[in-house]
């Protein structure tokens, strides 16, 4: 698990550096753009990058909270967190499609499914590291984003600009952890 844990920290940051890789560079304007034209050029694809980049974030968060709490594992948990991995390094990916038609119903739909895999992959994890065990704390964190991003896919089929207000939602999944420690306690 060790060697996993360096390696999902590679993947994590090449990952989340590449996310930047699709932002329009100065080029893009004839001459020196006045604020129109830089809102005009950057404001999609900042929206996504800053998007990506916190989700990648809590992801990374998470994935080491998971590794502190199981720090092993068998064969199948380990490919399963190559899979998750997998999902990570394909984000600059659906980032980049998603920063450039950001408001267009398929690619938002393509971006909000991708998130799903993510968050899904993500909370199976969490279910395996914590089996048997009752950290509804733990889980709820995990758990939230997938809700999360599935409701903001039927958000995407019906109104893609609302689908990223959707998605921000996630971020609350730490919220959602503090709640479900109250409970139980």
């Amino acid at each position: 698990m060790r060697r996993l844990e360096m390696l999902s920290n590679t993947i994590f940051g090449v990952a989340m550096t590449l996310l930047a890789y699709d932002l329009p560079k100065a080029s893009s304007f004839a001459g020196a753009p006045d604020w129109h034209d830089v809102v005009r050029v950057y404001a999609q694809p900042v929206i996504a990058l800053t998007i990506s980049f916190v989700v990648a974030g809590l992801f990374w968060f998470s994935h080491h909270r998971r590794l502190a709490v199981a720090p092993e594992a068998g064969r199948g948990v380990v490919f399963l967190n190559l899979f998750f991995l997998l999902s990570i390094i394909l984000l600059p990916v659906t980032n980049g499609l998603y920063g450039a038609y950001r408001l267009d119903d398929v690619v938002a739909v393509i971006y909000g499914f991708h998130l799903l895999v993510i968050a899904t992959l993500n909370a199976v994890l969490w279910v395996l590291a914590l089996r048997g065990r009752h950290h509804p704390q733990l889980l709820a964190p995990a758990l939230f984003p997938v809700f999360v991003f599935a409701l903001g896919i039927f958000a995407a089929f019906a109104a893609p600009q609302i689908a990223q207000f959707v998605w921000c939602l996630a971020f609350l999944a730490p919220f959602a952890g503090w709640l479900a420690a109250r409970r139980s306690g």
